[in-house]
C-alpha cells in the first residue's frame, strides 16, 4: 500500500496536479504599507476581503499591516520594506515609489477615481466649548493661539492641513504672498511638530498641548469614542481640501513573493459595496454615491477644493512647497521662537 500510495504521489508531482492545488490551498500573506490614521478601517476591510477571497478561490490569506507617517511608510517601502499594496493618503508618496520603478507611473489609470477608492478632509478639533473662540483658518493665525498639526515633510495630515490654509487664501481670492503670510503665522503658532497624525492626536489629547488639532475628518469620531464624549468640539471652516487616498500594488513585490493576483484583487475589493460600506462606517468620504448619500450625515457640508483644481497639481506642489529648500522649509526657517 506505501508503494502505491507512492507512486501515485509521484504520479501528481509530474502532471503538476499536486503542485497547482497545494499551491491554490497554501496560505498567502499579505503586507499593507499604509498612513498611521487609517488602522481601523483596515482591521475591519481585512478579514472581509480574506473571506471573500477564500470564498472565490478556496485560498486562506493573511493580510498585514504597517502604519505610519504616509511619506515615512513610502520611504520604509523604497528601502525594503515588502509590502505588496500602499494605500496612502496622498499622491506625490506613490509617485515616490513610481520613481524607483516599483510601480508603473501611470498607478492613477489601474484603478477608477485615479486610483483613490475614497477621500477626507481637514477640520479642526477643539477643546469643549472652543475657550478660543476658533472658526476659521484665520483664527489658527492669532497670537496666544496654540495649533497642533503633524510635519508636512513626512505626514500626508501635515502636508493636506499646510495646503488647505494655503488654499484657503485662494479660494477666497487671495493672493500667493497672502496664502504665505497666513500659513507662517499659523505655523509659527505650532509648539511641535509630530511625524504622524495619530502622534499629533496624542499630543492633543493625552498631553493636551494646543487650543486646536488640525486632524483628517475621520478621525473627529474616533478620538471622542477614545478619549470620551463631551471633551472636544469639531469646527468646521468655511473651505477646506478633498484629501484623495491613492492606493497602488508594489508591482515588484508582488511578483517576487507571487501575490500579483490577491493583491490586484485587494486593492479592487475597495471599491465594492461591501467595502464602501465599511469605508463610510469609519467616517471615510466614500466613492459610491449611493453608500455617500447613506452615509451623508457624516460628512461636513463643507466647501472642498482640490489640489489639481486650485493649486496646480501634486507635481507643482511638491516642488514649490515641500521639496529641499522650497517655501515649507523657506517659511520655518523664518520663523522666530
Amino acid at each position: 500500500m506505501l508503494r502505491t500510495s507512492i507512486l501515485a504521489l509521484a504520479g501528481l508531482l509530474a502532471s503538476g496536479t499536486f503542485s497547482a492545488a497545494s499551491a491554490q490551498n497554501a496560505e498567502a500573506t499579505l503586507l499593507n504599507a499604509s498612513y498611521d490614521v487609517s488602522r481601523e478601517l483596515y482591521k475591519q476591510v481585512n478579514p472581509a476581503f480574506a473571506a471573500a477571497w477564500k470564498a472565490k478561490t478556496g485560498q486562506q490569506l493573511a493580510i498585514n499591516q504597517s502604519h505610519g507617517g504616509s511619506s515615512k511608510q513610502i520611504g520604509a517601502v523604497i528601502g525594503g520594506l515588502e509590502a505588496d499594496v500602499v494605500t496612502m493618503n496622498q499622491a506625490t508618496d506613490i509617485d515616490a515609489l513610481a520613481e524607483k520603478g516599483l510601480t508603473p507611473a501611470d498607478w492613477r489609470k489601474r484603478f477608477p477615481n485615479g486610483a483613490a477608492p475614497y477621500s477626507s478632509t481637514i477640520l479642526f478639533l477643539v477643546r469643549k466649548g472652543n475657550p478660543k473662540s476658533i472658526k476659521d483658518w484665520t483664527d489658527l493665525a492669532k497670537p496666544g493661539t496654540s495649533v497642533i498639526i503633524p510635519n508636512p515633510k513626512t505626514s500626508g495630515n501635515g502636508r493636506y492641513s499646510y495646503l488647505a490654509a494655503w488654499g484657503s487664501v485662494i479660494a477666497h481670492g487671495g493672493s500667493e504672498a497672502q496664502a504665505r503670510e497666513l500659513v507662517a503665522k499659523i505655523l509659527a503658532n505650532v509648539p511641535v511638530l509630530d511625524g504622524g497624525g495619530r502622534g499629533a492626536t496624542t499630543t492633543f489629547t493625552q498631553r493636551a498641548i494646543g487650543d486646536v488639532l488640525l486632524t483628517f475628518e475621520s478621525e473627529a469620531e474616533l478620538i471622542e469614542n477614545e478619549f470620551g464624549k463631551g471633551l472636544f468640539d469639531v469646527v468646521n471652516p468655511s473651505v477646506s481640501i478633498e484629501a484623495d487616498a491613492p492606493v497602488a500594488l508594489v508591482d515588484k513585490v508582488a511578483a517576487k513573493k507571487g501575490t500579483t493576483a490577491a493583491a490586484k484583487a485587494y486593492l479592487d475589493f475597495l471599491y465594492t459595496p461591501e467595502a464602501q460600506e465599511l469605508i463610510a462606517k469609519n467616517n471615510f468620504r466614500p466613492r459610491d454615491p449611493v453608500v455617500f448619500k447613506r452615509h451623508a450625515r457624516r460628512f461636513a457640508d463643507i466647501k472642498l477644493f482640490s489640489v489639481d483644481q486650485l493649486l496646480g497639481g501634486w507635481a507643482k506642489v511638491s516642488k514649490q512647497h515641500f521639496a529641499d529648500g522650497g517655501l515649507y522649509d523657506q517659511i520655518v526657517a523664518g520663523i522666530k521662537r
